[in-house]
């Protein structure tokens, strides 16, 4: 099972590396979406491809150990749990931005430029990425069987405020569709703030598959956290637990998937390239 899995992860290194880099190139090609969408996803792409880069092929390297059946130095360890925890949690707060982002766009509607600013998203990002460091630097000085109970608690009450996040959404487009119904205005000026609210609500469906991929990646892992807390670990247990990380490591080469599945003009700005790449060979 340490083996298969090993040889999962070298290729799932290979795929999240290669098609965040493709989608990063997009994004940036993608003009009509808005700047904040786009700085976000960005930022997400990016904590992908540290995820591949640097966290996988450090966990292959210990499957390796663990296969071989020798035990990894604890410099080595020390080291992949700074840089796994890092863009995991950058990757975990991106997803909650783009949703809040996202919220804010269908809530604020004609206000959300004013109020959500490129300044602002940058900061955000900036207290991510600073967020994944300091709490990797703190979930090493805690006991080594409460580091992932504290990560799994941390990521519950994330993954409920993104629940929330949406729930609002779906009842503010309900309220918006009653509203605009009701409302005695010209058919012209009706179908344009219609079409507008249409297109930010389409952009927070398409986030919300990310989000509901991210959700059935982790929470597998989180399962196994709470089963080896209540029952011990087992070897069954211990093989689960592999394989969950592994399907954490997985999200990173599943989100550009869906960026080009949901997002039309990301979708686009990658056939293009692709494209200009084939035509340049010819």
């Amino acid at each position: 099972t340490n083996f298969a899995n090993c040889v999962l992860n070298i290729f799932l290194t290979y795929t999240a590396i290669m098609l965040n880099i493709m989608t990063i190139y997009a994004i940036r090609k993608t003009s009509t979406l808005s700047k904040t969408l786009r700085t976000l996803l960005l930022s997400l792409a990016v904590s992908d491809v540290g995820v591949g880069l640097f966290v996988q092929p450090f966990y292959s390297s210990l499957q390796v150990n663990w296969v071989q059946q020798s035990n990894p130095n604890c410099k080595t360890f020390t080291a992949f749990m700074i840089i796994n925890i890092t863009f995991s949690v950058a990757s975990f707060m991106g997803v909650v931005a783009v949703s809040v982002d996202r919220f804010l766009a269908v809530h604020l509607h004609l206000r959300y430029q004013e109020f959500v600013t490129h300044k602002r998203v940058v900061t955000v990002i900036l207290s991510n990425w600073l967020l994944g460091l300091f709490v990797s630097l703190v979930i090493l000085w805690a006991p080594f069987s409460a580091q992932n109970l504290i990560l799994s608690a941390a990521g519950v009450i994330c993954f409920l405020l993104t629940a929330m996040i949406y729930i609002n959404i779906y009842l503010v487009a309900r309220r918006h569709k009653v509203h605009m119904r009701s409302l005695q205005i010209q058919p012209k000026e009706r179908i344009d703030e219609m079409g507008d609210f249409a297109r930010q609500l389409k952009s927070a469906v398409s986030v919300f598959y990310v989000y509901i991929v991210f959700l059935l990646c982790y929470v597998p892992f989180y399962v196994c956290v709470a089963s080896i807390k209540i029952y011990g670990s087992s070897t069954t247990l211990k093989k689960c637990y592999l394989l969950s990380v592994t399907l954490v490591f997985l999200n990173s080469s599943l989100n550009p998937v869906i960026y080009c599945w949901k997002m039309k003009h990301i979708r686009q700005a990658l056939m293009d390239s692709l494209k200009s790449m084939s035509w340049n060979r010819n």
